[in-house]
């Protein structure tokens, strides 16, 4: 019994890391492979609702640009967390859009139809100029804890910056290559 014991504390002790890990890394490449769309996008609006006992925010697009998927002129994605009846629910790591400001998103859709992003906070890059009035596709850090794919080691995610033209060219090439269709 002693030696069962012994065993289980160190296991406990191996895995708990791995309890708080919660994302996958994911390449530009497994991002445009598990996406069942990839769209630039502004947002023009929100809600919430309660499914459940959770709450997701429906952020409202209007598409300006499709690069896998159905072409659509509008989408909604649905992100957990948010604000409905007077009851607020926060999830660390749930990305939150911003209404106004342009993003390429990599989504995905469920059997069931709901639309979420593709990795979490992995699958938006926000849009914007720079000082020379290049396109910027800029992917936050991940907050949440991140594990590699294969070795299930915990990474840290310090997020990506590109030009935009370049981020689409990647894309092109995965989507080319017959990956993700």
């Amino acid at each position: 019994m002693r030696r069962i014991q012994t065993l289980f504390l160190c296991l406990t002790a191996v895995l708990a890391p791995l309890w708080a890990a919660t994302l996958e890394q994911l390449s530009l490449n497994d991002l445009t492979r598990k996406s069942t769309a990839i769209v630039r996008v502004k947002v023009v609006g929100s809600y919430a609702d309660l499914q459940g006992a959770e709450i997701y925010t429906h952020w409202k697009l209007r598409v300006v640009e499709s690069w896998k998927g159905a072409n659509q002129t509008t989408a909604e994605v649905q992100t957990p967390g948010g604000s409905v009846r007077g009851y607020r629910q926060s999830v660390p790591g749930s990305p939150q859009l911003i209404t106004g400001r342009e993003y390429l998103l990599f989504l995905w859709t469920s059997r069931r139809g709901a639309t979420y992003l593709t990795g979490w906070g992995q699958g938006v890059f926000e849009l914007a100029k720079d000082d020379a009035n290049r396109l910027l596709a800029t992917r936050a850090g991940a907050s949440a804890t991140m594990v590699e794919p294969k070795t299930w080691r915990t990474v840290k995610d310090s997020g990506l910056q590109m030009r935009y033209s370049e981020l689409t060219a990647r894309i092109s090439g995965t989507l080319a290559q017959g990956a993700g269709r």
